[in-house]
């Protein structure tokens, strides 16, 4: 049977809702688990309703970020899904309008939320009300409100003094075009910084993926006895409760003491999840992740390489908008459904190295959320950081060439993407970055566990380990072989 254009107009929508209503209440639960307790309990009693919807704005946005984490994933399966069954009628839902409608609605959620949403909860937080005004909710709201509007001043402003610098000539006559000049040279800026941060966290992250992924599964040790060692750890670890029980160990730096205590009891516990570990999970499960890992940073690269020679030789490979998506016609991959399959991992791949680099820099450390210590403060920087980086992942990742799905909507309209030199030299600089950590990982990493399995990690501190000859390392090996 033939369906109505207007039906399939309301199912989309339906399952845009239902695609929204489910991300919030995840992000509802993710945000309750990590927000201190104690700011939502003390206070005044007109601030406790007032502070329940800031933390449904901070859901909002999270819920924006993650649906622009989905939005490349979802269009290119939702191209393949066409591809595989092309007249299905459970299908006709599915089609280019809807996901240029996703897009567009993402693009705009992501902007008023940096724009307009998160700037008011941070100000409504650090506002106490004017001078001389009564205290109370709407105080601090009218205070907000002002500070609100002349960051959007001083906002246009730097923008107007920045396109004037750059065109001198549409400077006056663009004055009051608000919004078809001002706000894509806004959201230009933002998507810039945004790739930007990505191209200094992802690297990282990429090198970090090693270490993080490592610290939940259960590490083989070279030549190692995990008996004797755990012996050892239980007897320092002993020795370490009988001093913090005694009172005759008063003139010692107690905090000190109980921090080498939590790590050797960290150790005892790490060592007895290894004892308990199956060959299998301790000889295999390790090694195999790490090898993948490892294929999936190599795949990044080389895709990376190919678009670098692509761009060289075709003008087709600059990442452009599209304005009218023809999903089902032709596969994003030259290698079909499983090259699609591999795009969608490489997308989650690069975002969940480039949340793990940005909170593993030092500059950006504070903002690590904890289990429910976690203040409002630090809720909405998590928030306005994660926005920014989910919501550069598809400019982020086509300018990369991991995939061939051209920008939608109001993505596709930044300057900068149409500027060879940068987007060339943005992947020459993406590619050096994260051969260089990856290199400098796996070097650090074997050179370590060598270390450790010839138990030169025992000598004293004023021997340079480096120092020591080959000989010597064989020779430490073949005694403990032996």
């Amino acid at each position: 049977l033939p369906l109505n254009d207007n039906v399939c107009v309301s199912e989309g929508v339906c399952i845009c809702v239902l695609l929204f209503i489910g991300l919030y209440i995840v992000s509802y639960l993710i945000l309750t688990h990590f927000k201190k307790n104690a700011e939502f309990i003390t206070g005044e009693h007109e601030s406790q309703s007032i502070i329940p919807a800031l933390l449904w704005l901070c859901t909002f946005t999270l819920s924006v970020a993650v649906c622009a984490v989905l939005l490349l994933p979802i269009s290119i399966l939702s191209n393949e899904v066409l591809i595989t069954f092309p007249k299905s009628y459970y299908m006709r839902w599915l089609n280019g309008s809807l996901i240029h409608g996703l897009w567009n609605l993402v693009f705009l959620f992501s902007n008023m939320s940096l724009v307009f949403l998160m700037p008011f909860a941070y100000f409504f937080t650090e506002s106490e009300g004017f001078a001389g005004s009564k205290k109370g909710v709407m105080a601090r709201v009218y205070e907000a409100v002002v500070l609100l509007l002349l960051l959007a001043l001083l906002v246009v402003g730097m923008v107007w003094v920045a396109s004037a610098l750059l065109h001198h000539n549409m400077a006056r006559e663009s004055l009051y075009d608000l919004w078809e000049y001002y706000l894509p040279y806004f959201y230009s800026g933002i998507s810039l910084f945004g790739v930007m941060l990505l191209l200094l966290c992802t690297p990282f992250g990429l090198a970090r993926m090693f270490s993080v992924t490592g610290s939940f599964l259960v590490k083989p040790r070279l030549l190692e006895n995990i008996e004797d060692t755990l012996s050892c750890t239980v007897f320092e670890e002993a020795s370490l409760s009988r001093k913090l029980n005694t009172s005759c160990w008063v003139t010692l730096n107690m905090e000190a003491l109980k921090h080498e205590y939590h790590t050797v009891q960290t150790q005892r516990l790490a060592l007895e999840m290894r004892g308990k570990a199956s060959p299998w999970q301790r000889n295999l499960g390790y090694p195999l992740a790490m090898l993948l890992l490892l294929a999936l940073t190599v795949v990044c690269i080389l895709m990376v390489i190919f678009n670098v020679l692509e761009l060289l030789f075709d003008e087709t490979a600059m990442p452009r908008g599209m304005e009218d998506p023809r999903l089902g016609t032709a596969s994003f991959s030259m290698f079909g459904s499983l090259g699609a399959a591999v795009q969608v991992v490489l997308i989650f791949y690069l975002m969940v190295s480039s949340v793990v680099g940005f909170y593993s820099s030092p500059l950006f450390t504070s903002l690590l959320p904890r289990a429910q210590d976690t203040n409002l403060t630090q809720i909405i920087g998590n928030c306005v950081s994660l926005l920014i980086l989910s919501s550069a992942l598809p400019v982020f990742s086509r300018t990369l060439g991991i995939t061939r799905f051209d920008l939608l909507g109001d993505f596709g309209r930044y300057n900068w993407l149409g500027n060879f030199y940068v987007v060339f030299l943005y992947n020459m600089m993406f590619a050096g970055l994260t051969s260089a950590s990856l290199i400098k990982t796996v070097t650090w990493a074997v050179q370590r566990e060598l270390i450790r399995a010839f138990g030169l990690h025992r000598l004293p501190l004023t021997v340079s380990r480096s120092t020591v000859p080959f000989r010597l390392l064989l020779a430490s090996g073949l005694s403990k072989i032996q």
